[in-house]
């Protein structure tokens, strides 16, 4: 099945696209699926199964908290998040989830969602199993779903289930531009005379028209743009027992407050593109709305470079935007089709390693780039980050990963520079790079892979 940039690029709340996204996703279709075969009426209680990394950390990354609110019908795209948390208290008071928002059922959190930290389903470290339960307790169906990156849900049966989103749509037929992998896109440019976005732009003019895909991607940006603007008002605590001090606010004020010396100061910019990335981050780990680019651990480096341009390139404008997420959703596809982007999978390579390529890509795009250049700059993107494990200490997407974001996209912006002082030719292909970072996610121990199991997730005691 084909992808478009907007299963890609998935408007959501945080804290993981993996851990929290994709089982809300899971846990709406499954409520639908009891209303589709007719026993819905007759479901007494549904048990949640969490398994492998979700089950390692899941609680740390809310999935608990989005099964529930999927089995009642809510969607990541479209659910308030200011909503959340008062729902689920209500849920823990009443001791009742109301099943596809209607069907009032029995919920004990400790006896309905149950987490398997050491145990595995077989086609993915991130499984669960939906279990509907008669008032006997006896079973009357069940479901495995896998969580496989991105907000990204297929069935055991390998069928995909997140198109359930609002605004996704299914078109038979191939695309005028059916690329594959890093070689297609520089074959395909080449032979029709386009540039990477605007191959792009035709493969979604599959699905919609032009007019809805500027609306719809400029819509994305506006929802980065506002993750960032939401980041540097707030203060306070992020959510667990860390108690980690959100500090993009105060950062925020400091640039504000030193402008004028910042003018002397030749690396300042950078300043702003860390201040960007912590913002969106610190957000997805409130649980705020973020867009997956391409997931929620690794949201703010795509839109920090994105705000670099905007922000800092003379001539920036709403085209260069669409140029730049175009490019950036193309590169993300490859890894997509080719690799993973779930760091329960290939390690933070997967995430910030991908998140860093897409940018670093549309950046070298925006900034007058050849398709070779693009290509190039992706590459460079990836192969620096190469075998970076995933250790969230305390199962929490807190550290390492905002300011792992913020070194991606520092990261990003330094390999397009580097590529558009080249001709584009390299040793080293964006193919290449992507077969080497998924063996080296297969040969990564599991406990450096979202299971804090490992890294610094065991070096650094919890406060």
């Amino acid at each position: 099945m084909s992808i478009s940039a907007f299963d890609l690029f998935k408007i959501g709340i945080g804290p993981s696209s993996s851990h929290t996204v994709g089982p809300m996703i899971a846990a709406n279709r499954f409520a639908a699926h009891l209303h589709d075969i007719g026993i819905l009426p007759a479901v007494h209680a549904v048990r949640i199964e969490l398994y492998g990394s979700l089950g390692a950390t899941g609680k740390g990354h809310g999935s608990d908290k989005a099964v529930l609110l999927g089995l009642e019908g809510n969607l990541p795209d479209s659910i308030n998040p200011d909503h959340v948390e008062p729902r689920l208290a209500e849920i823990r008071s009443s001791r009742t989830l109301l099943l596809k928002g209607s069907h009032p059922i029995g919920c004990v959190e400790k006896e309905h969602v149950l987490f398997f930290r050491r145990e595995a389903l077989p086609q993915h470290p991130n499984g669960m199993r939906f279990v509907a339960l008669d008032a006997g307790a006896n079973v009357m169906t069940l479901k495995e779903y896998y969580s496989v990156g991105d907000g990204f849900v297929v069935s055991k049966e390998g069928q995909r289930v997140n198109l359930v989103q609002a605004g996704s749509i299914q078109v038979e037929g191939e695309l005028p531009y059916p690329f594959h992998c890093g070689a297609d896109l520089l074959r395909m440019s080449a032979d029709s005379g386009l540039t990477i976005a605007a191959l792009m732009m035709e493969n979604e003019k599959h699905w919609r028209s032009a007019d809805e895909i500027r609306e719809k991607m400029l819509g994305i940006w506006d929802v980065m743009a506002a993750s960032v603007r939401r980041g540097c008002s707030a203060d306070g605590e992020l959510p667990g027992p860390m108690k980690v001090k959100r500090r993009a606010s105060e950062l925020h004020r400091q640039l504000k407050e030193r402008s004028e010396e910042s003018l002397a100061d030749p690396l300042a910019m950078l300043d702003w593109v860390n201040l960007y990335a912590m913002a969106v981050n610190e957000e997805n780990a409130a649980g705020g709305r973020i867009v997956t680019a391409p997931t929620n651990g690794a949201a703010g480096a795509l839109p920090a470079v994105l705000h670099y341009y905007t922000r800092f390139i003379p001539g920036a404008n709403r085209d260069g935007i669409m140029t730049f997420l175009l490019s950036a959703a193309a590169i993300g596809l490859i890894y997509k089709k080719n690799a993973s982007i779930s760091g329960a999978e290939v390690g933070c390579q997967g995430e910030v390693g991908v998140a860093c390529s897409m940018a670093a890509g549309a950046l070298a795009a925006v900034l007058g780039g050849t398709t070779e250049q693009i290509e190039n700059a992706a590459e460079i993107g990836m192969e620096h980050n190469l075998g970076m494990t995933c250790d969230p200490i305390g199962g929490l997407v807190q550290i390492p990963y905002i300011e792992r974001n913020a070194m991606g996209a520092v990261k990003a912006i330094n390999a397009a520079r580097m590529a558009l002082c080249g001709n584009g030719k390299h040793y080293v292909s964006l193919d290449n790079v992507i077969k080497t970072m998924m063996q080296t996610g297969a040969d990564m121990k599991t406990k450096y892979k979202e299971t804090s199991r490992g890294g610094l997730a065991v070096n650094v005691i919890e406060c």
